[in-house]
């Protein structure tokens, strides 16, 4: 059988058979690169000779974090079949529509979310069904398949997967993945992550989002290196695994939540990070303090920044700068053009805040069954990230925050990753987060919504002194509410559209009876 350029499966299984390319944490499991390069071309089979799937068709995965994912995914790319991922964290109406947007042909799930999966596929009529796990009809159907011969002949322009956006500004949107979205980023993050074949990567961000599967588990199979899946996020667990000199990790990545969950474990301090080549971190502003945190322990975190549409690679930080330029996102990858855009569309200058648009080989062609939002999204090729960022005179850029997160105070724009981070340098703080919200003198003010560490103790006029001390007075949070921890999606990022449903509107009202 022929390799194609897009399977690395493939090609690793010809050139290291033997060596480990995936190991499951959560069932023991672990395969070289010939066992699941057999186990890819036995699934291929099934799905074109039982399932009956053709290019272009789909096929969806609702689980937990397990190597029969990415499985599913390589048997998709040998068949020209569009992998869709699917959160696991969403309800069964929330899955609904995004399932009936991709009408998928098969739907494979595991045992913990097989009553969600199996409702979501008879409300959508999907006939045909997997179940990872012993003895499930997954299992079986890679036992008893003849392997595909024939492998599918697609280019770096055809869709490969459909990753769903979260949501939070109107109903989800399908990300179109092309397979030269993921080869670009694969080759994008491989200098800056330093991925070689001798990379062990612990991945713990679920596979269903981009961080998780392209932060770095693809890159590192393209690579030729080793995966370890742990079946969902525990900072214990992750700190062992690291610290396990038998295990032999090397690389690393997670969202800022990730990284304070684990300092603030009590194993932190005794963890051994030696063999840590790479660190790396995105999906939100970092807080400086933890940065400093982690950089104690010998850990330079080097931070990034992307989105689904994107890859998600667009900036990353060099290992050298990871601490003189700490809380930039630092510089463009290898292939990807940015511009910092003004309202009008003219190109900021050196300093100036605003929108950062993306073109290149590693971004998104458009939105499956969404020309509304492919017309709003682009301008000559040029992709609207939405995030308010700036470039220094050295040519790091700087991600300020969204550009929907931010409120106006008097006439000023405030942007809440930056009273956050002063907030995090509260050492009582736990997390933190700031929104906006009506305000009868100044249109908007800010309201902080703050978790305290165990044990710890914090007043309102504490933290409000603090504020006064490190920001400009239209930046104080006029409000503080505490609560024992702030909501946060599947990733970890914390939820603000949660926090504004919740909080605004009585926030709201005892600004007015105060201003009364």
């Amino acid at each position: 059988m022929p390799v194609r350029y897009y399977d690395w499966i493939a090609h690793h299984a010809r050139r290291t058979p033997a060596k480990t390319a995936v190991v499951d944490l959560g069932s023991n499991r672990r395969f070289t690169y010939a066992e699941l390069d057999a186990r890819v071309a036995r699934l291929a089979g099934h799905l074109r000779e039982a399932v009956g799937v053709s290019t272009g068709d789909r096929v969806a995965v609702l689980a937990l974090n397990s190597t029969d994912t990415l499985e599913v995914q390589f048997a998709c790319f040998r068949l020209g079949v569009i992998f869709v991922p699917l959160n696991s964290r969403l309800t069964v109406p929330e899955l609904q529509f995004i399932v009936g947007d991709a009408a998928p042909k098969l739907m494979i799930h595991d045992d913990d979310l097989a009553e969600t999966a199996l409702a979501v596929s008879r409300l959508c009529s999907i006939a045909d069904t997997l179940r990872y796990g012993p003895g499930g009809s997954y299992e079986q159907a890679i036992a008893s398949a003849t392997p595909l011969k024939t492998v599918e002949p697609v280019t770096l322009d055809d869709v490969s997967t459909i990753m769903y956006t979260s949501g939070t500004t109107g109903r989800p949107k399908g990300a179109m993945i092309t397979h030269g979205m993921t080869f670009f980023n694969c080759v994008n993050l491989g200098g800056p992550a330093y991925i070689t074949p001798s990379s062990v990567l612990l991945t713990v961000l679920p596979l269903f989002h981009t961080g998780g599967l392209n932060c770095y588990t693809n890159p590192v199979l393209h690579a030729g290196g080793t995966v370890l899946i742990m079946r969902s996020f525990d900072p214990g667990a992750a700190l062992r695994l690291i610290s396990d000199p038998a295990q032999g990790i090397n690389v690393f990545f997670g969202v800022p939540s990730i990284y304070q969950f684990m300092a603030q474990h009590p194993s932190f301090e005794t963890a051994d990070f030696s063999r840590l080549v790479i660190g790396g971190v995105g999906g939100a502003p970092m807080p400086i303090p933890l940065l400093a945190t982690w950089e104690a322990r010998g850990v330079a975190l080097q931070q990034g920044y992307g989105m689904t549409e994107t890859s998600p690679a667009v900036l990353a930080l060099d290992r050298e700068d990871a601490s003189r330029k700490a809380g930039s996102a630092g510089k463009p990858v290898l292939h990807t053009e940015v511009r910092i855009v003004r309202p009008d569309g003219s190109d900021a200058e050196v300093g100036e805040l605003g929108e950062l648009w993306v073109k290149g080989p590693n971004v998104t062609p458009g939105y499956w069954n969404r020309p509304d939002a492919n017309a709003s999204s682009f301008t000559d090729g040029w992709l609207h990230t939405g995030d308010a960022t700036r470039v220094d005179e050295e040519g790091f850029y700087y991600i300020v925050d969204r550009w929907k997160d931010m409120y106006i105070s008097g006439g000023e724009n405030v942007y809440p990753a930056e009273v956050e981070n002063v907030l995090h340098q509260i050492g009582a703080v736990a997390e933190a987060a700031v929104i906006g919200i009506p305000d009868p003198q100044w249109g908007e003010t800010g309201l902080a919504i703050i978790a305290v560490k165990p044990g710890g103790n914090l007043s309102e006029a504490e933290i409000h002194a603090h504020c006064a001390a490190n920001l400009a007075r239209f930046k104080c949070p006029r409000l503080i509410r505490f609560v024992d921890a702030l909501p946060r999606n599947a990733t970890g990022k914390i939820h603000k559209p949660t926090l504004r449903q919740t909080f605004s509107a009585a926030s709201a009202t005892d600004l007015v009876q105060k201003a009364s």
